[in-house]
């Protein structure tokens, strides 16, 4: 039997790597004469330069960057051997996985760090630049990032605004000049979000409560990013409120277009093509994806869903393992069933999955 164990994070207890890693150990312990390939996945926020580094060649640099409240903390990003391109995964800076629950500060939080990673990739002068974004902390617009890169955000009173989203219902004027060092680079976002800015469906109104924002705050930061958008319209002539995409990791996504000239694509598929994962799932007989939390969004265009979708499509089995599922079904198994309490449950995760994967292969025809 050949097992194609493709999961993504397990937010907030176990990455990509790490969870593909249990899985495997679990189907072991029941099968050890099975073949297990395992392959991580993102559609870009963690886990995206993982899955990347295991799959082409690449080296990885370093660089102290702040992270989302001003935290000094170490990023990486992946140089590609050949073709030069840098892959950076913005959540190393910004992501909610750098703070403790108590620590978030969703008006404050900010993107700085981002820009530091993307300064420093730039120095290499690479072709191209994909950012991949999700997972943040951040609802800032990426005015943090483009700060970074020299921008300079103002009130009415020609006074620099201070860090994070909060304030930025105060904003009267950009300044920037887009550094030399952009010319030539092809910036591409890698995500799967297809919400505009601002509005019902916006980067406030539907992600900050996971950072951490009440409705008050939402609403503060909704004002904040409705105005980010007219100024960067009538600064820098590019409309970004309604753009498909353009409200992923707190609007990171919209920033990195108006500041860097940057395309949206689909970070999902970025990494399958770089995994060859089609024809890794063409060769599995079975295969095994999962994520922390499964429900009906699972299946409309995130990445769990895109390799059930892969796998109906070539008449593959498949099974997902998830912390909780909103109706666990047929091919879906999860934490909860094991250990119904949400926190002990991602508190023993490792131990958790390990023995439901077990359970799943000694089961298994």
């Amino acid at each position: 039997m050949r097992v194609l164990i493709a999961p993504q994070e397990f937010k907030g207890s176990l990455s990509a790597d790490e969870a593909a890693a249990t899985i495997a150990r679990g189907i072991r312990r029941a099968r050890p004469d099975w073949t297990l390939d395992m392959l991580p996945v993102s559609d870009g926020g963690p886990g995206f330069i993982d899955a990347l580094r295991r799959a082409i060649k690449a080296d990885s640099a370093a660089l102290p960057v702040h992270d989302p409240i001003g935290r000094t903390v170490l990023g990486r990003y992946l140089v590609i051997r050949g073709s030069h391109d840098v892959a950076i995964e913005a959540a190393q800076a910004n992501g909610l996985f750098h703070l403790a629950e108590s620590e978030r500060d969703p008006l404050r939080a900010d993107t700085f760090g981002v820009g530091e990673l993307i300064a420093a990739a730039l120095e290499g002068h690479p072709p191209r630049l994909v950012v991949g974004v999700g997972g943040s902390a951040t609802t800032d617009g990426g005015a943090g990032m483009a700060r970074a890169l020299g921008a300079r955000f103002l009130d009415s009173g020609g006074k620099e605004l201070p860090p994070g989203g909060g304030p930025l219902a105060r904003l009267a004027r950009i300044e920037w000049r887009r550094p030399a060092v952009l010319d030539g680079v092809e910036v591409v976002v890698a995500t799967d979000v297809t919400n505009p800015l601002t509005g019902p469906n916006g980067a406030a109104a539907v992600y900050a409560p996971q950072k951490g924002a009440s409705p008050s705050q939402v609403e503060i930061l909704e004002a904040g990013l409705v105005r980010f958008a007219e100024v960067v319209r009538d600064s820098l002539g590019v409309e970004i409120a309604g753009m498909p995409g353009a409200g992923a990791a707190g609007g990171l996504a919209g920033g990195l277009v108006a500041f860097t000239g940057a395309r949206i694509a689909s970070g999902f598929e970025i990494v399958a093509e770089a995994t060859d994962l089609a024809a890794r799932l063409a060769a599995a007989d079975v295969v095994v994806t999962g994520e922390g939390s499964f429900d009906s969004q699972s299946l409309q265009g995130k990445t769990t869903g895109r390799v059930i979708a892969m796998a109906r499509a070539a008449a593959k089995p498949w099974v997902v393992f998830a912390g909780s599922a909103a109706a666990a079904g047929p091919g879906v198994l999860t934490l909860a069933s094991l250990e119904p309490d949400r926190e002990a449950s991602m508190r023993n995760a490792t131990e958790l999955l390990r023995d439901l994967a077990g359970r799943w292969a000694e089961t298994l025809a």
